[in-house]
């Protein structure tokens, strides 16, 4: 028995070490050209936009179009929640942790109330 067999085949070791590189190579570009970008450039101005259009679009998938156990909630419920991380969102200065945060602790209690009977 080879040494690292007792971790696992030497192919999915070699496989973990090319992504690594692969992964650090990229990290170690965007370091050295991080320094050069300027954040308030319309180039990163464009790539702000976009982030924020597939955001919006993840979002409203998740809210129209769900799957998995998603898919069983009421679409109602999944408003809700969404609302309510909204509104969290904007009134603490788009802090993301605290309305996300809030949007499940809201699902989590209305789908709770649905199971108990305590909704309609």
């Amino acid at each position: 028995m080879q040494p690292l067999e007792l971790f696992g085949s030497t192919e999915l070791w070699l496989l973990a070490g090319l992504c690594f590189l692969g992964t650090f190579v990229w990290r170690a570009i965007g370091a050295a050209v991080a320094a050069h970008i300027d954040p308030d450039g319309t180039i990163f101005q464009w790539l702000n936009c976009v982030a924020y259009a597939m955001l919006a679009g993840l979002i409203a998938r998740i809210l129209l179009l769900p799957i998995g156990i998603l898919a069983s909630t009421p679409t109602l419920d999944r408003a809700i929640a969404m609302a309510a991380g909204f509104a969290l969102f904007f009134a603490l200065r788009r802090h993301v942790f605290i309305a996300t945060l809030t949007a499940f602790i809201v699902m989590l209690a209305l789908s709770l109330a649905r199971a108990h009977g305590l909704l309609g």
